[in-house]
């Protein structure tokens, strides 16, 4: 049966693999997307996630379009990458408020629909940085690792509401992000990798439609891995 599906950051890289994974499973997906132009095939909002306003606005365009949101992922993130001695105060809490804060607007909004229903999935993609930790990457690491207290706090909350609440964390996967780095720079990234190469994007969004599947309605508040090993332990 087709769900309302929302993934936030969605018209590219991981977020866009995603919505075209559940888009084939066969819900309705609609995505939001900050700048450039929305995905073929996808209902597409417009929407920065550091804006309330926003997040419910674009909220209310999809329940117009395709029904009450069943399905969350809080996708949407940004780097600003730099040294803890060289980074702006802003450098810091800009990530944070669209990477964890952004993540809490939308699963706030969506929330209120799921408990009505008394059913819901919640996903939201963290990182292996998350868990590892990264030089240069403190404020990124930060709000990854962020999202999995909060998604645990919430699967706790929400668990009484047939509501689930979990967590991706991928390691380095192929996309745009990654393609800026040099040849050099990725193939010492590969040594670290036990499987010894990147993820596709798209074996991170099969990872996001099992989560969100009814195969996986026992699972809350798990932390799934998507990182050929790197972050084993963690």
């Amino acid at each position: 049966m087709s769900r309302s599906v929302l993934v936030t950051g969605g018209n590219r890289g991981i977020g866009l693999a995603i919505a075209r994974e559940l888009a084939e499973a066969g819900d309705a997906v609609a995505v939001t997307y900050r700048s450039g132009e929305p995905p073929e095939g996808l209902f597409g909002v417009r929407c920065d996630v550091t804006s309330a306003e926003d997040v419910d606005a674009a909220f209310g365009k999809i329940e117009a379009e395709q029904g009450p949101v069943e399905v969350v992922v809080a996708n949407a993130g940004i780097t600003k990458d730099t040294l803890l001695a060289l980074m702006k105060e802003e450098e810091f809490t800009s990530v944070l408020d669209t990477n964890l804060t952004g993540s809490f607007r939308v699963a706030k909004r969506a929330v209120k629909g799921m408990m009505r229903k008394r059913t819901g999935r919640i996903v939201l993609v963290s990182s292996v940085v998350g868990l590892l930790g990264s030089p240069g990457q403190s404020n990124y690491a930060a709000s990854k690792a962020g999202m999995v207290g909060f998604a645990r706090s919430l699967a706790r909350e929400l668990a009484s509401r047939n509501i689930t609440v979990n967590v991706v964390a991928p390691g380095f996967v192929d996309t745009e992000m990654t393609r800026v780095l040099t040849e050099d720079q990725q193939a010492a990234i590969r040594k670290q990798i036990p499987l010894g190469r990147v993820a596709r994007p798209e074996e991170v969004a099969k990872a996001v439609r099992f989560l969100a599947s009814e195969d996986a309605a026992y699972i809350t508040g798990a932390v799934i891995p998507v990182d050929g090993g790197l972050g084993m332990g963690h």
